[in-house]
């Protein structure tokens, strides 16, 4: 297999060193979790299917999450989180994504006084850090320079007849967020205790309808997710991993599948019970040589109950999927 080196937005394509691959393989970060196996379960839906729930159920039983897990503060979603509908353009899209920001104030350096995460089940107590630490988690460096582009806070608007792929719109990636105010407040973040109101810094940013904030909560306090538990051996074919979740939505999820560029599909799979939801996806790998290239793309499932503070697990690795914020 060829090393994984990038990663680019919309579709979350990795691109792979090198040029074409033989047919039907598929790049190792296409299937987090390991390699796929030869089995020809193909593009027989009920084959996949029979495969994947094997498969799911031997990482539901290896689910061995500890005590802090119902007793601790363990997140199951991104330190920064939107507070609303953020009114994206590509260009503050593209920033938010990047985590490109520029300040116009002066941040707070003290430490405030502890804070109380509260949960559905009870509140727990935890240290807390400064707006000036969490601006520096949130800005993750200046944008690239656009070439016969001066930065500023907003790009111009695209003329009559551009096309998305012309300059104006793909230079909108140089545009960095401005960051105007702060403030000491609370974010609903997803957590292995359920949905919790969570101290967050909410920073008013000037290019956005709605402030951006992140997670106040200290390091230390914060607990680790479970090591994830899969079985030691490689996926059925035709059964890919599943990569993070994008939206859960009461009893809808999407969540994103890593296939190969010239796969089809993906189909969701999903296996869930009283205290876990498994899910990864169904395709059909390419024939004939294809480009070496590794993409997640978005499915959307409804389960037979609201998700809840189940955990969502990868039926490749086991591990926990978090929630991100775009």
């Amino acid at each position: 297999m060829r090393r994984l080196v990038g990663l680019t937005w919309g579709l979350g394509l990795l691109v792979a060193v090198g040029g074409c691959a033989a047919a039907g393989s598929v790049p190792g970060g296409a299937v987090p979790g390991g390699a796929v196996d030869g089995g020809a379960v193909g593009g027989d839906p009920g084959r996949q299917r029979e495969a994947f729930d094997e498969r799911a159920a031997e990482v539901a039983g290896a689910w061995r999450p500890g005590p802090e897990w119902s007793s601790g503060y363990l997140p199951l979603q991104d330190a920064t989180v939107l507070t609303g509908q953020p009114g994206f353009d590509a260009g503050t899209e593209a920033a938010f994504r990047a985590g490109w920001y520029r300040d116009q104030i002066e941040m707070p350096t003290a430490v405030p006084a502890d804070g109380a995460i509260r949960f559905p089940d009870g509140a727990l107590t935890v240290p807390l850090i400064s707006a000036a630490e969490a601006y520096r988690q949130l800005d993750q460096g200046d944008p690239p320079p656009c070439e016969g582009r001066p930065r500023g806070p907003r790009p111009p608007e695209p003329t009559a007849g551009t096309r998305p792929d012309d300059p104006v719109s793909t230079q909108a990636a140089c545009i960095p967020l401005t960051v105007t105010g702060v403030t000491l407040g609370t974010a609903e973040v997803r957590t292995s205790r359920g949905v919790a109101a969570v101290p967050a810094w909410i920073f008013t940013v000037a290019e956005l309808t709605s402030p951006v904030a992140r997670l106040a909560v200290a390091p230390r306090s914060v607990t680790a997710a479970p090591e994830p538990a899969a079985p030691n051996r490689s996926l059925p074919g035709g059964v890919a991993g599943a990569d993070q979740l994008r939206r859960v939505d009461g009893a809808r999820l999407t969540y994103t599948v890593g296939m190969g560029a010239c796969d089809s599909g993906p189909a969701a799979l999903v296996r869930e019970s009283d205290d876990l939801v498994v899910v990864g996806g169904g395709v059909v790998r390419g024939t004939g040589e294809c480009i070496d290239l590794a993409v997640l793309k978005p499915v959307t499932v409804t389960l037979a109950a609201p998700l809840g503070k189940r955990p969502v697990l990868d039926v490749a690795t086991g591990r926990v999927l978090t929630l991100t914020a775009y």
